[in-house]
């Protein structure tokens, strides 16, 4: 049997406010007690809106990561990630836009 996995991440759009805390960070720290957690800072999601100021991506980044370590996340029970730290994302993207039927991407 296989351990269930939760791999979750928010785009580091700005200060985190408490729709950020009520519908997502809160049930990372109840969540990370119960299953092996993946969470990450989307900064390659942040690019399709704020493509003119990607100096205030970067910012936010480490603001929004300071801002789960508050908030009760821990790195010693969940992993955290950057998304642009972690090349194998964009080439597992690649791969899979290279193979996935647009029909199927139609039907989402």
């Amino acid at each position: 049997m296989f351990q269930e996995r939760i791999v979750s991440g928010m785009r580091p759009t700005g200060a985190l406010h408490l729709g950020h805390f009520h519908g997502a960070i809160k049930n990372w720290v109840r969540l990370q007690a119960e299953y092996s957690c993946f969470f990450f800072v989307a900064d390659w999601h942040a690019l399709t809106t704020h493509y003119d100021s990607p100096e205030m991506i970067e910012q936010s980044v480490w603001d929004m990561v300071i801002d789960w370590l508050a908030a009760g996340v821990d790195p010693a029970q969940s992993v955290l990630f950057i998304q642009s730290r972690v090349p194998e994302h964009a080439e597992l993207h690649t791969l899979l836009s290279m193979i996935t039927p647009l029909g199927w991407l139609e039907r989402v």
